[in-house]
């Protein structure tokens, strides 16, 4: 090993391009060190990224990297990516406030061509980028890296079926961490990657359809012969169907055989495709041994590999994976649905004690909700766990299939309100808006473990589609009651008698309401439902009140405050409202506590909001009909 480790050297793409190739083993080994100790330190996203350290080496040393593109799918599998493009000394404050993101950014480095966080976007974008260098004149290769899990969605499909047709540079690295490939990945494997990926084998291969193309019968022939051998020896004639040069499968992580190939496929032209085979959690036993678990990860001793940062109190998450598993055994139409987050939406549980009614779709959120839809239809009561950011994807199957046919679809939408760490693309901060604008939509809000199953029981009995909102983490530690029960539609409670202020929380933000309603002696309403809003409620605090204020944890913009001034404009009535919520703009990632406090949504912020209006209502009114 040499004195000074490769890895101190490396501030740029360009000082690894000058190191000798037998020198990226170590460097990949320091690397491979390097993420474990980091991410050890501050939480993140770990097998995946470990599992791609040899790509990412075989990558930047082979393109010309910022000039030649390379589009990252989700951004899972990045870590490796920041640390050789310059970042290393921000991965102490990865995906903590005012540090670097998890996902690249465009923002934050010329090395990120494009913004990700959500899947299977990568191969559109890249051929976007292709076709532009392509219509510029620019000498450009554009890479596009998608894992196995991205590739279920449609999306990469509809990408892939575009670029066969287009004449575009453009390579599709698939990194296949899970899937199970007959041929083994070996000398055989490697030998063939370099044949169809060397240029001899790609000239004869254009040369001899020049040559047959005035005998379509006998070229015809030779295509199918050449697909009848790639066929035998490798799964791609799907890729190869769709217009693609279909390379692989290789070992991902045996850089004496990614660098040649990728060289040999930096020169061809077209539409390419390499498939390669990485192992999550590679290099970490721990991390192999349980690629899931270590997916997410919060701080953790490398050693022991003992997770930290576990609460006592049950989460929102396992409160639903439980009434799932409870409902499960009351109603046998009861179908569990997840677009490809069994342990994150909590169905773990769910899919191991029925699992003839669970139903893992991919990373398929279109076909999630028409999958539920059609089940519908046919009588079953199918339940969709999804996050918040990710039902955004299948909004138009949202209205046009389950709304529109009110169909009884139950939506148990996890993440809601702001997530922390992940920042702005997996925020929930629409969904309120986007749900309550959507004909015979059912939408609740809980603001405690209990109330959350009393809801999802609620939503489930309902004759309609629904949707249950819930945050991140663990509630106020309310304890659970034994039973199915659910409650009246429509119906909030008031929680606190108090004078001049009536505080309106929506879910998550009736615990700081309260918190703050003891310094303001004001009234509080836990309004749970945010369509149909209990305008009732509305009307007798507005009678008794002089200042109402909203407070959601959703965007201001058509959220659960715009709904109570709908019900107060058609109610004819007319007592002031604060409407306290997120702005109208993307909220960065860090500790969520944290933003909520400084967007004034925790009991001080509130508190202060109300001080600062009861001020401005009095200078206008004076201390005329003031209670």
């Amino acid at each position: 090993m040499p004195a000074t480790p490769l890895l101190d050297t490396i501030n740029s793409p360009v000082a690894l391009r000058q190191l000798a190739r037998d020198d990226l083993a170590q460097l990949a080994v320091e690397l491979r060190s390097f993420l474990i100790e980091s991410v050890a330190k501050t939480g993140g996203h770990l097998s995946s990224n470990l599992g791609t350290i040899e790509l990412t080496i075989a990558l930047h040393y082979v393109f010309d990297t910022p000039h030649d593109r390379l589009v990252w799918d989700v951004g899972h599998q990045t870590y490796a990516h920041k640390v050789l493009t310059g970042r290393r000394a921000g991965m102490a404050k990865l995906r903590m406030q005012g540090g670097i993101s998890g996902f690249p950014r465009r923002s934050e480095s010329e090395y990120d061509t494009f913004g990700v966080g959500h899947s299977s976007t990568s191969i559109s974008a890249a051929l976007g980028m292709a076709v532009a260098a392509r219509d510029k004149g620019e000498a450009r290769n554009v890479v596009a890296i998608i894992g196995d899990g991205a590739m279920s969605a449609g999306m990469a499909f509809e990408a892939l079926n575009n670029a066969g047709v287009v004449d575009a540079n453009l390579l599709v690295i698939l990194n296949d961490n899970d899937m199970s490939i007959s041929p083994p990945v070996g000398a055989l494997n490697r030998y063939l990657a370099r044949l169809f990926s060397g240029r001899t084998f790609n000239a004869a291969r254009r040369a001899g359809e020049k040559v047959l193309s005035s005998l379509p019968t006998v070229l015809e022939f030779a295509k199918r012969a050449e697909e009848h051998v790639k066929g035998m020896l490798t799964p791609g004639t799907l890729f190869e169907e769709l217009g693609f040069n279909y390379i692989g499968p290789i070992d991902g992580h045996d850089l004496s055989s990614l660098i040649p190939t990728l060289q040999n496929l930096k020169a061809l032209k077209g539409p390419q495709f390499l498939h390669v085979i990485t192992k999550k959690g590679q290099g970490y036993k721990l991390a192999e041994a349980d690629p899931v678990l270590y997916h997410g990860v919060s701080k953790f001793d490398t050693a022991d590999g003992i997770l930290a940062g576990k609460s006592g109190k049950l989460t929102y998450t396992q409160i639903f994976g439980d009434w799932l598993c409870d409902m499960a055994a009351a109603d046998l139409r009861l179908v569990g649905i997840t677009p490809a987050m069994r342990e994150g939406s909590g169905l773990v549980r769910f899919a191991q004690e029925y699992p003839g009614r669970y139903h893992d779709v991919g990373i398929a959120e279109q076909h999630a909700l028409s999958f539920a839809a059609g089940l519908a239809c046919e009588g079953m009561k199918p339940v969709v766990a999804i996050y918040s950011t990710f039902l955004q994807r299948a909004y138009d199957q949202l209205i046009h299939d389950i709304a529109l046919q009110n169909l009884p679809v139950l939506l148990a939408i996890d993440r809601g309100g702001l997530v922390g760490a992940d920042g702005a693309t997996h925020n929930g901060a629409f969904d309120l808006s986007y749900l309550a604008c959507i004909p015979n939509m059912l939408v609740m809000a809980p603001a405690d473990e209990n109330e959350c199953r009393k809801m999802l029981t609620t939503g489930f009995r309902h004759e309609g589609p629904s949707a249950v909102r819930y945050p991140r983490g663990s509630g106020p530690g309310v304890a659970l009651e034994a039973g199915l029960d659910g409650l009246p539609i429509g119906r909030g409670e008031l929680r606190r008698r108090g004078k001049r202020v009536a505080l309106l929380a929506f879910g998550s933000m009736l615990a700081p309401a309260l918190e703050a309603a003891g310094e303001l002696d004001a009234s509080v309403a836990n309004m749970r439902f945010i369509k149909p809003l209990d305008a009732d409620l509305v009307r007798e605090l507005a009678s008794t009140h002089d200042l109402l204020v909203s407070i959601e944890e959703n965007a201001l913009i058509g959220g659960a405050g715009s709904e109570v001034a709908r019900s107060l404009a058609q109610q004819g009535l007319v007592t002031p409202l604060l409407r306290l919520g997120l702005p109208d703009r993307f909220i960065d990632q860090g500790d969520s506590m944290q933003l909520l406090a400084q967007l004034g949504l925790d009991a001080p912020g509130i508190a202060g909001s109300v001080k600062a209006a009861l001020a401005n209502l009095s200078d206008l009114v004076g201390n005329v009909n003031m209670r």
